[in-house]
């Protein structure tokens, strides 16, 4: 199975995580976050990944550090469990609806970071959770897997909806990128001969 395991300690955040790409979408997930940990399992449970997250962090400031952390650390954890890339499909995409709400979520393995995020929440807060920080999120774990991003919600008038479509749009796309193409077995999927 292709797997790694990524430890990341700052002075902010001390996070573990540990990534099974070809998994069955198990996942013991605690960053001192509920919804944090809510929205990682749908990436769990849609990508079928098995997936370890544990992480510290200086919350009593805010849940900046922490989330964005937590995204470094798991970009880590799936460009080494991804490795050379041969054979993957690279690409990958998905549309999730949750009742009202609707994204698509597409991704590139392309080696190089770069993340468009539009998602325009309907309010500010999900419980206590700062919207603004799903974008840190991303940001952290598309600078450090090395891919391209691109997340839109395409509508959606309950937020909770907006970020769990977002989400499981997301593991979905994500698995699509990271599969073995049968017929591309040993082949890097670039004409550049380098990703």
């Amino acid at each position: 199975m292709r797997s790694a395991q990524v430890t990341r300690n700052t002075l902010e955040t001390q996070i573990t995580a540990r990534v099974g790409l070809d998994g069955t979408g198990v996942g013991k997930l605690d960053t001192g976050i509920p919804f944090l940990d809510h929205m990682l399992d749908q990436i769990v449970r849609h990508g079928l990944f098995d997936l370890e997250v544990h992480a510290q962090g200086d919350l009593q400031i805010d849940a900046h550090h922490t989330v964005e952390d937590v995204g470094i650390t798991l970009g880590q954890a799936f460009a080494q469990a991804i490795g050379d890339k041969k054979g993957v499909r690279r690409y990958g995409h998905a549309y999730v609806p949750l009742d009202e709400a609707l994204s698509r979520v597409v991704i590139d393995l392309s080696g190089r970071p770069g993340l468009e995020f539009h998602v325009p929440f309907t309010r500010s807060h999900i419980g206590q959770f700062d919207v603004d920080l799903f974008h840190e999120f991303f940001q952290g774990f598309v600078n450090h897997a090395g891919m391209t991003l691109h997340v839109d919600n395409l509508r959606g008038r309950n937020s909770h909806h907006q970020a769990e479509t977002v989400f499981k749009a997301f593991g979905r796309a994500l698995r699509m990128a990271t599969e073995f193409d049968p017929r591309a077995v040993g082949v890097l999927p670039s004409t550049k001969g380098a990703l």
